[in-house]
């Protein structure tokens, strides 16, 4: 089981479901004059997609997410699953 559990851990992929897009982003960050805002629209807006920006943030998520699914956290998971 902790093999299993580590091969989950170290494969773990992290995908944004949803339709993002440039537009929507601004009217997700529409009223937030905070400067990360303006600097996140700024950069999209010149990227002129948000693919760049989903992948980055994916890829830096994957290992604070690897961390989050501790032995534990994986071993319920995969007991509710066979239980289910």
């Amino acid at each position: 089981m902790n093999r299993l559990i580590d091969y989950l851990r170290q494969n773990v992929i992290i995908d944004f479901g949803g339709d993002l897009s440039v537009a929507k982003v601004r009217e997700l960050l529409a009223g937030d004059d905070s400067r990360d805002a303006k600097n996140i629209l700024a950069k999209l807006v010149a990227d002129k997609k948000v693919e760049d920006m989903l992948l980055v943030l994916a890829d830096c998520l994957a290992e604070p997410t690897q961390r989050a699914l501790t032995d534990d956290v994986m071993r319920e998971q995969l007991r509710m699953y066979a239980e289910s």
